[in-house]
C-alpha cells in the first residue's frame, strides 16, 4: 500500500493524489467546513436541597414525583432545562404533577380533549411547543433512543437539557440495546424505573423484575441507585442532576476510587411500597455516604457477630430483623446500601490500584467494613437477585449469606411474596442465626 515504516498514521501517506489538492477538497466538504462539530453548554446550577420534607409512610416513587413537582413549582433554569418522557406510564410513575405544571410537547398546540369534552380528569393534557414532557406509546426502546438524543443536546446543539425518563423497572430489558448505545455515546440522562422487584406484588407476576440490579451494576456509563427513604432519594437526585452535566478528566478519586468528574447517566430503581420515613437531620457526612453508595443505619459494635446489609424497599424487614436479633446478640450492625453499583465499582478500582502499587488505596465499602471483627458474619437482603449484594463478603473475607429473589411469576401480597422468597424479617434473622452460629432459631412469628 506504499505506506512507509513508521508513517502508518500520516494522513496522505501512500496516496497518488497530491496532498495540496486533497487537503483543499477535504477542507471544503460540509462535514468539516463549519469547523469543530462538538459543542459545549454551560452547566446549570442545582440547589443544595431538593423537594419537601417527607413524613409518615411514603414510597420512593411518590417522593420522586414530589421532588419533580417542587422543581416545577419553583421554576428557574433548572426546571426549564428538564425534559421528561415516558412510554405509556406517565401518571403511574408519578410524573403527573410535573406534567400538570409544565405541559406536554407538540409542534403545534392541541387542546385538552378531556377538558373540551367536559370529562373529569386530574391530569391536564394540553400539548404545545413550550411543553416539557414527551409522551410515547408502549415503546421502551424508543424511550432510550429519545433519552440518548436529548442527552447529547449539549454536545450537538450547545443547548443543555436534563432528560428524565420513567418506565416500569422490568421493561428496562426491552430497551437494553438502545440503553447500551446511549451510554456508549456518552449521552447524559436520568432514568427512574418504578415499580420494581416482587414488591409490586399486587400487580401480579408479569411486572416483577429480578436482574435489573445486576444490569445497573454492569452497564458502563450508568450509575445505579436504589434508595429506601425519600431523604436519600432527594440527596441522590441532587447529585444526579449535577453528575449528568460533568465532563471532567477521568481521574480516579482517592476517596472513592470512582471517576466522578467524568460524569455519566443515572438509573434510579424505585418502589411503590410506602415505607415509614426516618426523622433525622441530614448531615453532610451522611449525604456523602449516600452518594458514595452506603452508610450505617446502625453502626456495629466492636464485638459484632453479624451485620445485615440491605438495599431498597426491604428496609422495614431488615430493620425489624436487626431489632429481633438485638435481643440476643450485641453490637448487631445495619448497613443501608444506596448503590451496590458504586460500592462495587469503588472496591474493584481500589483493589486494582493496590495491585499496581498504590498500597494506600481504600474504597468506601472498605472503610465501612474496616472495624468489623474477622468472625463477624454478613447477611445481605435485596428485592432482586442475591448476587447484587453477595460480593460484600469478599471485601474482607467475611462469611456471607445472601438473600434475594431468583424466580418471578408468583402473585400475592407483599408479605406473602417476601415469605415465599425468604426476604422477610424472620428469614433474615434465621439466616443470621445459621451463619453466625451459637444461637437457637427462635424468631418465628405467627403469620399475618
Amino acid at each position: 500500500m506504499s505506506i512507509g515504516e513508521g508513517r502508518e498514521w500520516d494522513a496522505f501517506e501512500g496516496l497518488d493524489i497530491g496532498e495540496v489538492d486533497l487537503r483543499r477538497f477535504l477542507d471544503a466538504v460540509p462535514f468539516a467546513a463549519k469547523g469543530r462539530r462538538r459543542r459545549h453548554a454551560q452547566r446549570i446550577l442545582v440547589p443544595d436541597r431538593l423537594g419537601p420534607e417527607a413524613k409518615g409512610s411514603v414510597s420512593t416513587q411518590v417522593g420522586f414525583g414530589r421532588i419533580l413537582d417542587e422543581i416545577a413549582r419553583a421554576g428557574g433554569p433548572l426546571a426549564d432545562a428538564i425534559v421528561t418522557t415516558s412510554p405509556d406510564v406517565t401518571v403511574s410513575t408519578n410524573l403527573g404533577p410535573w406534567v400538570n405544571r409544565r405541559g406536554l410537547f407538540a409542534r403545534r398546540s392541541l387542546a385538552d380533549t378531556f377538558r373540551s369534552e367536559r370529562i373529569a380528569s386530574a391530569q391536564k393534557w394540553e400539548f404545545g411547543p413550550s411543553g416539557q414532557h414527551i409522551e410515547l406509546g408502549i415503546a421502551e426502546n424508543n424511550l432510550f433512543i429519545l433519552l440518548s438524543a436529548l442527552g447529547l443536546s449539549h454536545s450537538v446543539f450547545g443547548k443543555r437539557l436534563l432528560p428524565i425518563g420513567t418506565l416500569y423497572d422490568p421493561f428496562i430489558q426491552r430497551g437494553l440495546d438502545a440503553l447500551n448505545y446511549a451510554c456508549y455515546q456518552d449521552a447524559r440522562f436520568l432514568v427512574a424505573a418504578t415499580p420494581s422487584g416482587v414488591t409490586l406484588a399486587p400487580e401480579g407476576g408479569a411486572h416483577q423484575s429480578i436482574a435489573t440490579q445486576l444490569i445497573g451494576m454492569a452497564q458502563d456509563g450508568l450509575a445505579a441507585y436504589e434508595p429506601a427513604f425519600v431523604d436519600e432519594l432527594s440527596v441522590i437526585m441532587r447529585f444526579a442532576l449535577d453528575y449528568i452535566q460533568r465532563d471532567g478528566d477521568a481521574v480516579l478519586s482517592e476517596r472513592t476510587w470512582l471517576r466522578d468528574e467524568t460524569g455519566g447517566s443515572v438509573y434510579l430503581r424505585l418502589s411503590t411500597r410506602p415505607v415509614e420515613q426516618i426523622i433525622r437531620t441530614m448531615t453532610q457526612d451522611v449525604e456523602q455516604d449516600i452518594v458514595d453508595g452506603g452508610y450505617w443505619l446502625r453502626h456495629p459494635g466492636p464485638n459484632a457477630e453479624v451485620i445485615v446489609a440491605y438495599t431498597g424497599a426491604v428496609a422495614p424487614e431488615a430493620i425489624e430483623a436487626v431489632g429481633m436479633m438485638a435481643e440476643d446478640r450485641r453490637d448487631v450492625g445495619l448497613l443501608a446500601v444506596t448503590s451496590a453499583d458504586r460500592l462495587n465499582a469503588g472496591w474493584t478500582a481500589a483493589s486494582r490500584a493496590r495491585e499496581r502499587g498504590l498500597v494506600h488505596a481504600r474504597s468506601h465499602v472498605e472503610r465501612l467494613f474496616a472495624d468489623l471483627p474477622a468472625h463477624c458474619a454478613i447477611v445481605t437482603v435485596a428485592d432482586g437477585h442475591p448476587a447484587a449484594l453477595g460480593w460484600l463478603g469478599s471485601v474482607y473475607g467475611h462469611r456471607t449469606r445472601s438473600l434475594g429473589v431468583e424466580h418471578f411469576g408468583q402473585s400475592g401480597t407483599i408479605g406473602d411474596l417476601y415469605r415465599h422468597f425468604g426476604i422477610d424479617a424472620n428469614s433474615i434473622a434465621t439466616a443470621a442465626d445459621r451463619i453466625a452460629g451459637g444461637r437457637p432459631i427462635r424468631y418465628l412469628r405467627a403469620l399475618d
